[in-house]
Formats: structure tokens, sequence, C-alpha cells
């Protein structure tokens, strides 16, 4: 007797933008985005407070007009990246329907959700595209996912991918990227940049001893902090230093360090931060930087703005002489092939005869 065979979707998320570059759209964006515990994780009172009384009576005027530098013809270019991800993997999965779901905005996981079922996939491969493990983005992508999937009559089985910070494939694809744009700048050092954390989320991802007690307890993973952001983030850019030749981790001699950006609020994040770093480079001596964003697959407001434009303004006023942001992994040859074999990987093996 023949077993009918389970039809396998897959479902890339990412964490969302405004539908516009505008108040009212980025207010919208705002308000589901900080709303989520995971994201403001303090008591829904004080949340509503700050979100009402501090944050959206001022701030998307504020990201509106960022948002306004980057965008273009197409829109976001998160979205217009990843929807581009989308179709380059339907052509080489073709077996498999491919959709996008955002965290926050459009297109909603929900809808993702929705579209794989009328297809009838029953069992689903979910990507959250965030190399590294943090509860705001890859936690509550995957708690969304699980709740919208629970409320369908027939709930679909979930196979979600891990985070891949060390994977190789991963690895492989930033430093395709980025190797040609740091052969022709030739730069003095590579700070590898990424989106940070407040504090107190980091360490309750880890064991809170080796947190507070080891100040170098990111400089290798063990047991207690395998699941932490920033132990994740120092073993990415290690592997990067690594495949892209830029020498010793410590030392005068190191040419490459860390930082963390995007820090919002007075509550402490993790350090160092990338705008204090940029502008100490320059101070340094550093003339030609080059900063790579490993915890952004795809180009966005924190890259292109913050990265591309803020902080290169930071580097030059300080002494610098040239800022080169390396490109994301968007929707190039390389990083298609890594999301493929990240799949794959997922994917149900057939059963033998």
């Amino acid at each position: 007797m023949s077993q009918a065979l389970h039809r396998t979707g897959i479902l890339l998320v990412n964490l969302g933008t405004p539908d516009a570059p505008e108040p009212a759209a980025v207010r919208r964006y705002l308000r589901e985005f900080l709303s989520d515990p995971r994201v403001i994780d303090i008591n829904p009172v004080g949340r509503w407070l700050l979100l009402n009384l501090v944050i959206l009576p001022f701030r998307p005027k504020r990201s509106a007009a960022a948002y306004e530098k980057i965008w273009t013809e197409a829109g976001s270019p998160l979205l217009t990246h990843s929807l581009a991800l989308v179709d380059a993997l339907r052509e080489r999965i073709p077996a498999c329907p491919i959709e996008l779901g955002m965290r926050y905005g459009s297109p909603s996981i929900e809808s993702g959700l929705t579209r794989l079922r009328e297809r009838s996939c029953d069992q689903i491969v979910v990507v959250p595209l965030y190399p590294h493990y943090a509860s705001s983005s890859t936690g509550s992508s995957v708690e969304k996912v699980y709740r919208t999937a629970a409320k369908l009559w027939n709930t679909p089985y979930i196979t979600i991918v891990p985070p891949f910070y060390e994977h190789p494939a991963f690895i492989s694809a930033f430093t395709e990227v980025a190797r040609a744009k740091l052969e022709s700048l030739a730069p003095d050092h590579v700070l590898f940049s990424f989106h940070g954390l407040p504090e107190r989320q980091v360490i309750a991802s880890a064991d809170p001893k080796l947190c507070v007690v080891q100040p170098d307890c990111c400089e290798q993973l063990v047991d207690g902090n395998r699941n932490c952001y920033r132990a994740q983030c120092f073993a990415t850019a290690r592997a990067l230093a690594r495949a892209l030749d830029l020498g010793p981790d410590h030392g005068v001699e190191r040419r490459w360090s860390i930082s963390f950006q995007s820090r919002l609020g007075r509550t402490p994040w993790i350090k160092p931060y990338t705008d204090e770093v940029v502008p100490a480079l320059a101070q340094r001596g550093v003339r030609r930087l080059a900063v790579m964003c490993p915890a952004f697959v795809a180009d966005c407001l924190e890259t292109i703005e913050e990265i591309g434009m803020r902080a290169r303004e930071d580097f030059t006023a300080a002494g610098g002489e040239t800022l080169e942001l390396i490109p994301s992994l968007n929707s190039t040859p390389a990083w298609v092939v890594a999301v493929e074999k990240m799949i794959t990987e997922q994917l149900p093996r057939p059963r033998s005869a």
C-alpha cells in the first residue's frame, strides 16, 4: 500500500520594514515592533508608557527621515533584497513552494504560512534570517511562527533552521562578497559591527556567572555561553577574520576588531559601541576603514544609513580618510547557494524502500 508523500514548503523570515518612508507608516511599524515583550522586556505598564509617551511621539519622524535616505524606487532595500532571495531560491528548489514572512510589517508571517498551506504544504522549513540567536529576533520570530501555525486547523509540522553564525556556507558567502572590496580598498583596519542588545538580555541567555565574572567570556564558545548572542558574534568575527586572512586575534598587529551598533535608550548595551569605536580608530591613526555588518544578511537602515552614512561622517570628522561599508549578502549567488544548503540540510530525507 502506497503512502502519500508530505509536501514541504519553505518560509524565510526577517525582521521587517515600514511600508513607506513616512512618519505614519514608521509609527505603525514601530508600534508593532516595540510592543513585543521580547524586544522591550520590561513590565507591560512600563513598556506602554515608554512606547506611547517617549518613543512614538518623536521617533517616527526622525526614523522616517532616515528611511527616506535609503529608500529606492523598488521600495525598502530590506524587502527588495529579501524578495530577490526568495525568487532566486525558487529557481534552485522548484519542488518546494517558498514564501517570505516578516516578523513585523508586510508580508507577514501569517500570510506566508497561509500561502504555503494553500499549496498543501504540511511540512514547513522555517529559515530565520538572523545568523545569531537573540530572543528579540530569532526567539520572537520562532514564537510567532509556532503561535500562528497552532491556529490552523491542519497544523503543519515545523522545522527551524538554527542560527548559522559559524556555518561554513554562511562564512564562505560573506567572505566571497567581502574579499574583492577589501582587496580594492586595502584598509588599515576592518571593523565587524554587529547589532547591539541590552546587556540584561545577553546575560539572560548565558551562564550569569560566566558573564559577570569573566570579562573575556566571549573569546571562545563553551557550554555556558553557547546560546549567548555576543559570544556567537565573536565566533563569526573570528571565522571571517581567518577566512579573509586578516591576521592575528590579539596583539599590536591585530588589524580587525568588534563593536556593537544601534543602541537605544539609557540602559547598558553590550560593548564596545560602534559609534565610539569608529572615531577612536580615526584618532588612533586609521585612515582607511572597512566595516562589515555580519549580523545582517540584507542591507537595510542599520547598514546603509547608520554605517554607510552616519558612521562615515563620524570617521572623517575625526580625521579618517575613508570608511567603506562592505555590502551585505543580499541575494548574491554565493548567499543563495548558502541558504539552499542550509535548507537542504533540514529537508525530510526520503524513506528507504
